[in-house]
């Protein structure tokens, strides 16, 4: 029996609720601030709700799916597709937010958070078979450092949910 064809993270949904229920409560408790204070006007809140909104996009999570040859990323206002069939390059920028940075031989780039990947097994590994696919063809040129890089820490982090399941650690 032949698995799933879209692979999407399972983290996404809660972290979702998580953007939302944070902008919601922000603004609620700043509106009650408010109204408790006695400035209630409608600016007033329309700025609270305002400032609540930012928060929302800023928060919101970028929502990652895998199908065979695809990978995909959608956030609130665009979505990318990498051929991850066709990778022409892999680059880990290092930072405050690490991501990992595919191009393919079309020119499209997608950005993706190595500890989705890696708190994905099934994601990881429909993008890792077309990854090989790549490498075998030749058209990855540069990048298997970083792709090793992220076996490693995808590796460490499933041993780890090993030793946890069985009480080992």
């Amino acid at each position: 029996m032949a698995g799933p064809k879209v692979v999407e993270d399972r983290g996404w949904a809660p972290d979702a609720r998580a953007s939302a229920g944070t902008a919601v409560v922000l603004t609620a408790l700043l509106l009650g601030v408010d109204a408790a204070a006695g400035f209630g006007d409608w600016q007033r809140a329309a700025v609270w709700t305002g400032l609540g909104a930012v928060l929302f996009a800023v928060l919101w999570p970028t929502r990652v799916s895998a199908a065979p040859g695809l990978l995909t990323t959608r956030g609130l206002l665009r979505r990318r597709r990498v051929r991850t069939d066709r990778l022409a390059a892999v680059v880990w920028h290092e930072g405050l937010s690490q991501r990992l940075v595919l191009t393919d031989t079309l020119g499209n780039r997608v950005e993706v958070d190595p500890r989705v990947l890696a708190a994905n097994p099934p994601l990881w590994y429909r993008v890792g078979q077309d990854i090989d696919t790549s490498v075998s063809s030749g058209t990855l040129a540069e990048g298997l450092d970083p792709l090793q890089r992220l076996s490693r820490l995808i590796d460490c982090e499933t041993a780890q949910a090993v030793f946890r399941a069985s009480a080992l650690s």
